[in-house]
């Protein structure tokens, strides 16, 4: 019995990135205990329900920068796509289209700026840095320019049903309220995960961000398989707008500023590799409730603004040095058995 319990933890271990996500969710565990001696307030329902609710956008951010990163890229369009989509969907409201309209014209328009992402960096070569860099400008200037450089009105009442969809709507599960949003991220995280953990897309993405040239040799389609990753981005971007667009009911220029640091957080801090090739989707999930929880808590316990970027800043770049240091000792005892 013993040896069946040992057979299953070594092949739950063996599973790439999930020593990772172990350490990280036993961190999370850590600081949800401090914060919680530190503030009474902290695991009340009223607040773990708005914390769920604050975790869903990072965490959907964070399963679009994983499907890039995972390739072996990088997506910093992020934040400004996220921006377009906001600005695109509040202002067709406005202007008299329909939600459900106004939603699938922002969907094609973001689906179209991760298309590009992928063409620019496989197949024109631009390294994903520089490619996602003219995107995110671009992105941020059609946010700018959607509405005459301005802010858009309310998108008034008649869209009620789409913020209550996206934003403030609610279910009834055992007793517990969970708001929509939380149910929408959990939905595209079962959805990315299926697709990343047992397709051959997602074998192919692995495969691309392990060593692009043996899966080029492999026969795996590289432009399709990093045009695919973009698009995935680009698409969970494009929820995070309509997400903040149904927040406040109106369409700000300045959407979605930093969520590409956010996104990045989330996937890192999740044990998903920046060199590419390595990360699970499950550790998203915890690296998300990490920025999450210690931005709540430190709210609640009265630390200033500067403090929690240091706090989160010092976690993503000791989440990369040590993904550094574990891939460059596994590269050398390779280099060495060999």
């Amino acid at each position: 019995m013993k040896t069946d319990k040992r057979g299953i933890l070594n092949r739950i271990l063996a599973i790439r990135g999930m020593p990772q996500v172990i350490t990280v969710t036993i961190g999370l565990v850590i600081i949800i205990a401090v914060f919680s001696m530190l503030s009474e307030n902290f695991l009340s329902e009223r607040n773990l329900r708005n914390l769920l609710r604050q975790i869903s956008p990072i965490l959907i951010v964070g399963i679009a920068q994983s499907f890039v990163l995972i390739t072996g890229n990088i997506d910093l369009s992020i934040g400004s796509v996220v921006g377009m989509s906001c600005m695109i969907s509040a202002t067709l409201m406005t202007k008299g289209v329909s939600p459900i309209g106004a939603v699938m014209i922002t969907l094609i328009c973001c689906i179209a700026v991760g298309i590009l992402n992928g063409q620019l960096v496989a197949r024109c070569g631009l390294p994903p840095f520089i490619a996602t860099l003219g995107t995110m400008t671009i992105a941020r200037g059609i946010a700018q320019i959607v509405n005459n450089n301005r802010n858009t009105d309310s998108i008034g009442e008649a869209a009620r049903a789409f913020r209550n969809l996206f934003y403030y709507g609610e279910q009834q599960f055992f007793g517990f309220r969970v708001f929509n949003t939380v149910l929408i991220a959990l939905l595209l995280w079962i959805i990315f995960n299926f697709i990343l953990s047992y397709t051959k897309t997602g074998r192919h993405i692995y495969a691309v961000g392990s060593n692009i040239e043996a899966a080029r040799m492999s026969g795996v389609n590289v432009s399709l398989t990093i045009t695919t990753a973009y698009v995935v981005s680009s698409f969970c971007s494009c929820v995070v707008g309509l997400i903040i667009c149904a927040t406040g009911g109106i369409g700000t220029m300045d959407s979605g500023t930093m969520y590409e640091l956010y996104a990045v957080a989330a996937s890192v801090i999740g044990g998903v590799s920046t060199l590419g090739g390595q990360g699970l989707l499950l550790g998203t999930i915890v690296g998300a409730s990490i920025w999450s929880v210690l931005q709540n808590g430190l709210v609640l316990a009265g630390a200033p603004v500067a403090i929690r970027n240091i706090a989160v800043g010092i976690i993503v770049v000791v989440s990369v040095l040590l993904d550094i240091i574990v891939r460059r000792g596994k590269w050398m005892k390779k280099k060495q058995s060999a």
